[in-house]
C-alpha cells in the first residue's frame, strides 16, 4: 500500500511539474516574441533619433558660427563708434560752442541796435501767387487785424 501511495504521489508531482514547465515555456515564447517586436520597432526609432541629433548638431554649429560673426561685428561697431567719438567729438563740441557764442554775440548786437533799424530789418513780406501780403507784425503794428481784411 505504501508503494501505491508513493507512486500516486510521484504521478501527481510529475503532472504538476509538467504543467508548470508547459506554462513556463509559453511565457518564454511570449517574452521572445515581445523582445523581437520591441527590437523591430526600436532600431528604426534609434536610427531616426541619431539622424535628428546629427541634424541638430549641424544646426548648432551654424548658430555658433553666426553668433561668433555677430560678436565680431559688435566689437567692430564698438571700436568704430569709439574712434568716431574720439575723432569728431572734440571738434564738434568746439564748433557747437563757437556757434553758440556767435549767436549770443549777434543777439547782444541786435539788442543794442536802435528800434527803427530793427523794425526795418524785421519787416518781411510774404508773396502768395503774385500778391504781396504784409507780415503779421506789420498788421499788428499798424493796428489792423489779420481777419476779415483784404490787401
Amino acid at each position: 500500500m505504501a508503494g501505491i501511495l508513493v507512486a500516486v504521489f510521484w504521478a501527481i508531482l510529475v503532472s504538476f511539474l509538467a504543467v508548470v514547465l508547459v506554462r513556463l515555456a509559453q511565457t518564454l515564447r511570449a517574452t521572445t516574441a515581445l523582445v523581437a517586436d520591441v527590437t523591430e520597432q526600436a532600431v528604426p526609432l534609434l536610427a531616426d533619433a541619431s539622424a535628428t541629433l546629427r541634424s541638430a548638431q549641424t544646426q548648432l554649429d551654424k548658430v555658433d558660427a553666426i553668433a561668433s560673426d555677430v560678436q565680431e561685428v559688435t566689437s567692430n561697431a564698438s571700436a568704430l563708434s569709439t574712434t568716431v567719438a574720439s575723432t569728431f567729438g572734440g571738434p564738434l563740441v568746439k564748433v557747437a560752442a563757437f556757434g553758440y557764442g556767435v549767436r549770443q554775440a549777434i543777439g547782444r548786437r541786435t539788442a543794442a541796435e536802435p528800434e527803427p533799424d530793427r523794425a526795418r530789418r524785421t519787416s518781411r513780406r510774404t508773396v502768395i501767387v503774385g500778391r504781396t501780403v504784409p507780415s503779421a507784425r506789420d498788421r499788428k503794428r499798424n493796428g489792423r487785424s489779420s481777419r476779415g481784411q483784404k490787401d
